[in-house]
């Protein structure tokens, strides 16, 4: 009973002293009070707008057949883009592009309706404003939309040419009659496919920045995230990192659960999980994130290096969680490398769970995933914190400050 006692005493201690280096240093309280909180709000206030309709374009029609023009007609009758200008020529199409008056450009060939009739490839030019996404993503669709509905036009005129009936014709144009169903996100909005994956990668990125700034700080400083109370001896590994831990688990609950269920609920994001259920994938998520950002933020040096790992890691895992790219179609190399990162089991629960209703049962494979995670980190973080120890007992004791 002795042992316990005095076990939750050091672990206080521990704890209460980190949160005291936290909230000492502004470079950390920046990273995860602004950054943790602002950013989502950030994301979410640019991606406000997850769809656009009828975004204006010009065309240039070149070939002025009876073919373009219907192809052009099909295009306005999209709902993601509005033929807003018929352009002569490519310079006065770029130059409504450079006035921003269009978003997007399409050129039709002189030589489209020649091609189509004598059974060539024809060729569509498309342009897209890059100053945001949306514009290339409405303007692609669209087109691809209206192609796929010229070529069934263009293959049943042709098998009908060729004496086939109209049974044969459905056959052969459509063997397989399919039917598109989007059940999650209808109408295309990016902020539903963005916003849904970028929530969480905030809380791993900004823990592990803010750990590995205070670990670079301390070392900088001459001191050490690991030196133990005298009284220990060297014996209280295990409460050093759990009572560090704990400060930053403590204030990560909190962030996670404004970040998984604040956020979507102020943008509009579809929440059709029970908040209970979310909140049991953050403890699982945010426990992996503080042992994780332990272990990594180990190897930090200086403070500044945080800055570089900011710019370099950051969309990687983003990416590496499979949401713009199946995670099935990853290289080896990728799909091992995605496994050091608890955001990659996290953003795939979370996306399952908030966004396609999917129930905690479901996400069990991700939930093993981190608690295999956790074990294993939390013990490179104890062996992280002995090698530590063992670097400072060949130092000056007088040139170790606690």
């Amino acid at each position: 009973m002795k042992y316990i006692r005095q076990w939750f005493s050091d672990w206080y201690d521990i704890f209460t002293r980190e949160l005291k280096h936290i909230f000492s240093d502004s470079g950390v309280m920046v990273i995860f009070f602004l950054a943790g909180l602002a950013y989502p709000l950030l994301y979410g206030l640019i991606y406000r707008n997850g769809s656009i309709d009828d975004m204006p374009v010009a065309v240039v029609d070149n070939s002025g057949s009876a073919a373009s023009r219907e192809f052009v007609r099909a295009l306005d009758a999209t709902r993601e883009v509005s033929v807003a200008y018929a352009c002569a020529d490519m310079d006065q199409a770029q130059r409504l592009l450079q006035q921003r008056d269009a978003k997007g450009i399409v050129m039709i060939p002189s030589d489209y309706e020649d091609c189509l009739a004598s059974g060539r490839q024809a060729h569509i030019s498309t342009y897209a404003d890059m100053s945001s996404f949306l514009y290339y993503k409405n303007l692609t669709m669209a087109a691809s939309q209206v192609m796929l509905s010229e070529m069934h036009d263009i293959q049943t005129s042709r098998f009908s040419a060729a004496g086939h009936s109209g049974q044969q014709i459905s056959q052969l144009v459509q063997p397989l009659k399919y039917e598109e169903n989007i059940p999650y996100n209808r109408n295309f909005s990016y902020s539903i496919f963005f916003l849904s994956a970028v929530l969480l990668i905030v809380v791993q990125q900004t823990m592990f920045y803010g750990v590995s700034m205070l670990t670079g700080t301390m070392r900088e400083e001459n001191r050490s995230f690991a030196v133990l109370p005298d009284r220990l001896k060297g014996h209280g590994i295990s409460r050093t990192v759990m009572g560090r831990g704990a400060a930053y688990w403590l204030l990560y609950i909190a962030i996670g659960a404004y970040v998984a269920a604040l956020v979507p609920r102020i943008f509009g994001l579809p929440q059709n999980c029970p908040f209970g259920e979310i909140f049991i994938l953050l403890l699982f998520y945010v426990t992996a994130c503080v042992v994780f950002s332990f272990t990594f933020s180990s190897l930090i040096r200086h403070r500044e290096t945080v800055f570089v790992l900011f710019l370099f890691m950051s969309p990687i895992c983003l990416f590496l969680t499979g949401f713009s790219w199946p995670a099935s179609s990853f290289p080896g190399f990728w799909k091992a490398f995605s496994y050091i990162f608890p955001s990659t089991f996290a953003v795939q629960a979370f996306i399952n769970m908030n966004t396609a209703g999917a129930s905690l049962s479901m996400a069990a494979p991700q939930i093993a995933a981190l608690t295999i995670q956790i074990i294993v980190y939390y013990f490179l973080s104890c062996l992280a914190v002995f090698a530590e120890n063992r670097l400072l007992r060949h130092r000056s004791p007088a040139s170790v400050i606690q």
